[in-house]
């Protein structure tokens, strides 16, 4: 977000992510969202029983070479959630 902080609204950290089951996994194409920068929320504008409905979506699996993801997977993997600081994760007990 380099250049446009503070004059840009933007989620740029959205969490429990979707790899957690997280809400953002039920997002679909042509779902709005709204971004209110006031009060720091994001909410998908989607009938509420729809959304009951939906389940969490998961990215594809590993394998999207090509497109520079395969770069970073290693780190990606081992990373925790920005809750838990962004650091190695560690095992639940």
């Amino acid at each position: 977000m380099s250049g446009a902080s503070g004059s840009v609204p933007a989620a740029i950290h959205v969490s429990p992510e979707v790899h957690c089951g997280g809400p953002l996994g039920k997002l679909r194409d042509g779902d709005l969202v709204r971004l209110d920068s006031n009060t720091g929320t994001l909410e998908a504008l989607v009938n509420a029983e729809t959304w009951a409905q939906r389940a969490v979506e998961m990215p594809p699996a590993n394998g999207q070479w090509g497109m520079g993801r395969e770069l970073f997977e290693m780190f990606r993997s081992q990373a925790a959630t920005a809750e838990q600081g962004g650091g190695i994760a560690t095992p639940a007990a």
